[in-house]
């Protein structure tokens, strides 16, 4: 999004691309998710940013408003794309096993991509939401809040630990297990 706005660093450092193996960051995508595995906790985990040089954009503000956007839209855009194949699996009669699995596959697509774009809307920088309340506040306010991005996974993971999330992914979760039985009749 952001070269549409002239900023052309992520597609210079080769970051536009749908190879995985490229926004693998060692220690939120391998590292923290392994350790929390092992130890039976609930998984988190991060994937490189993606490198924006405001500096480079045309109207930053507005342009960063419309790039932070951007992830959590592809989130919703991908979870219609899973509720089309949920959709049509569930009216083919072909085989049983196949169907289930597709089927299954489809629901989690919904859930995690519902609960991701949900999540990265949270108002704390460095997450999408915290970045789009930058680009509405005033100038001022905006600086003050970018202040915090150094402490924002810190405030986001002692949000989880105290469950303090439950009112937004509660509703969340039962928004789209509605949806899903709508389209199949089936429980998330």
């Amino acid at each position: 999004m952001a070269r549409y706005f002239g900023d052309r660093t992520a597609e210079m450092l080769g970051r536009l691309s749908l190879n995985p193996l490229r926004h693998i960051d060692p220690i939120g995508t391998l590292l923290v998710p392994g350790l929390l595995l092992a130890a039976g906790a609930p998984l988190f985990g991060w994937a490189k940013p993606v490198p924006v040089a405001t500096s480079a954009l045309k109207y930053p503000r507005r342009a960063m408003i419309l790039v932070a956007l951007a992830g959590p839209s592809a989130n919703f855009l991908m979870a219609a794309v899973w509720c089309g194949v949920l959709a049509v699996f569930a009216r083919i009669d072909g085989n049983v096993t196949l169907d289930g699995w597709v089927a299954l596959m489809a629901q989690a697509g919904i859930v995690m991509n519902v609960v991701l774009a949900v999540f990265n809307l949270l108002p704390i920088p460095p997450l999408d939401g915290g970045r789009v309340l930058a680009g509405l506040l005033p100038p001022r306010m905006a600086a003050r809040l970018d202040k915090i991005e150094p402490l924002g996974l810190i405030i986001v993971l002692g949000l989880s630990a105290f469950g303090l999330l439950g009112w937004l992914f509660n509703p969340t979760l039962r928004f789209v297990a509605g949806i899903i039985n709508a389209l199949f009749g089936s429980p998330a």
